[in-house]
C-alpha cells in the first residue's frame, strides 16, 4: 500500500483523488478492503451532540462530495462520515488548476469552488447506503447565487437532505465561492439563521444543525456567531474550514497561490479557534478539524474542546493507515 500511495503521488491532484477513492471503492466492493487495511482498534461509543458514534474520528467535507463512496470509506474503521458540500444544482467549481499539493509542508491549497452533482444526486446516494454509522451532510450555495437566492440555496438543501442525514452543517466558510465568507457577518448571519430556525420548525427537524466557521475570524466575530447561535435552532460549531492566510508557509511559490491551505499549516490557527470557542461556552458541541496529521494531532483538538475530530489532508496524504494510528490504544 505504500508503493500504492507513492504511484499515486505521481498523477495530477484530482485524478489522484478520483483513482485512491475509487480504488478503494472497488476493494471493497470485492471484499478484499479489510485485508489491505486492517482494523485494529476498538470503537468505542460515545455520545456527541445526542447521536451515538463509534469512535471520534470522522471525515471532513470535501472528501467525498457527492457521497459517492460512503459505504467504502464507512468500512475503514471512521467513527463518522461527512458528505459535501453539496449545492442545490451540480456545478463544476472553479477553474483548473484548482489543487496544489505540497508534500514538503503536509498541506493542499485548493480553490475548487464546491464543485458536485447537485443535492438530488446525493440524496439518492444517501437513500442507498449501506454503511450503518453517522453521516452528517455539508451544504452551500450555488456560485451564481447571490443575496436572497443564496440564502434559499440553503433552505433548499437543507429540506432535501435532512431526512437522510444524522446531521446538517451550513458551511459560510468556503474562501472559494465569492464572498460566501459574508455570512459570518451579524447582520447576515442573523438572517440566514432566521430562515434557517423558521425552516427547521416548519420540516420538524431535531436532528443537530452545525455551522462550520472560518479560521480567519477574529475573536469579536467569533463571539458574535456564538450569541447568534445560542439564540437559534442551530447546535453546534465545525471549526474550522481552510485559511487564506498563507504567512506561515516556508516555500515561497505557494504563498501567492489561489485558495484555502488546510494541512499542517492550519494546526495551530484552527485548534486556537477550537480553544477560544471553548473558553467561551464549554456546553457548545464542536467538531475540529484542520491539519490533523497525527494522533498528537488529534489529541490536540480533543484537548482544545472538541468533541469529534475530522480529517482530510492528512487522509489524502498518509492514506487509510491514519486511521489506525488514530485510533490505536
Amino acid at each position: 500500500m505504500n508503493f500504492f500511495l507513492k504511484v499515486i503521488k505521481i498523477f495530477p491532484p484530482e485524478a489522484a483523488h478520483s483513482i485512491s477513492l475509487n480504488s478503494l471503492n472497488f476493494l471493497y466492493k470485492i471484499n478484499l478492503l479489510n485485508i489491505f487495511f486492517k482494523k485494529i482498534s476498538k470503537d468505542e461509543i460515545i455520545t456527541f451532540a445526542n447521536i451515538k458514534f463509534k469512535n471520534r474520528l470522522g471525515t471532513a467535507a470535501g472528501l467525498d462530495k457527492n457521497g459517492d463512496f460512503i459505504d467504502c470509506l464507512g468500512s475503514l474503521g471512521f467513527g463518522f462520515l461527512e458528505v459535501g458540500t453539496v449545492t442545490p444544482v451540480s456545478q463544476q467549481g472553479n477553474n483548473k488548476p484548482r489543487v496544489h499539493r505540497n508534500f514538503k509542508e503536509n498541506s493542499i491549497i485548493n480553490s475548487l469552488g464546491f464543485n458536485n452533482k447537485g443535492v438530488d444526486y446525493l440524496v439518492k446516494n444517501l437513500k442507498k447506503r449501506k454503511y450503518d454509522g453517522v453521516v452528517g451532510v455539508n451544504i452551500g450555495a450555488n456560485k451564481q447565487s447571490v443575496g436572497e437566492k443564496r440564502i434559499k440555496d440553503y433552505l433548499i438543501c437543507l429540506e432535501k437532505v435532512h431526512e437522510h442525514a444524522d446531521y446538517v452543517t451550513i458551511n459560510i466558510s468556503s474562501p472559494n465561492t465569492p464572498n460566501l465568507r459574508d455570512l459570518h457577518k451579524e447582520d447576515y448571519l442573523k438572517e440566514l439563521l432566521e430562515k434557517i430556525n423558521t425552516k427547521s420548525k416548519d420540516l420538524n427537524i431535531s436532528k443537530p444543525i452545525f455551522i462550520k466557521i472560518s479560521p480567519d475570524e477574529n475573536n469579536e466575530s467569533v463571539r458574535n456567531i456564538l450569541k447568534l447561535i445560542n439564540d437559534s435552532s442551530i447546535t453546534g460549531i465545525i471549526a474550522t474550514n481552510t485559511s487564506i492566510d498563507k504567512s506561515n508557509l516556508m516555500q515561497d511559490n505557494f504563498k501567492t497561490i489561489e485558495g484555502g491551505v488546510s494541512g499542517a499549516p492550519l494546526m495551530k490557527r484552527s485548534t486556537e479557534k477550537i480553544s477560544y470557542i471553548s473558553s467561551l461556552s464549554k456546553s457548545i458541541p464542536i467538531i475540529g478539524v484542520g491539519g490533523v496529521i497525527s494522533k498528537q494531532d488529534f489529541n490536540a483538538k480533543v484537548n482544545a474542546g472538541a468533541g469529534l475530530v475530522q480529517i482530510y489532508t492528512g487522509f489524502v496524504i498518509k492514506g487509510p493507515k491514519i486511521i489506525q494510528e488514530i485510533l490505536s490504544i
